[in-house]
């Protein structure tokens, strides 16, 4: 999921470069979005992941 918000982002980069102010809006937006919930889900892996092992 990061690699989509990156891949966004430099979407979002490009498009601005090149004058597509509402292409870059979008991609800038779907690329928080991702990010925020990669980020929210990363976090979530590692605190409920991660159960009581029996040995």
């Amino acid at each position: 999921m990061f690699r989509w918000a990156i891949i966004f982002a430099v979407i979002a980069l490009i498009a601005s470069l090149l004058g597509f102010g509402g292409v870059a809006g979008l991609s800038a937006e779907f690329a928080k979005i991702l990010l925020l919930v990669a980020a929210v889900l990363l976090v979530l892996g590692f605190l409920f992941g991660r159960g009581k092992r029996i040995p």
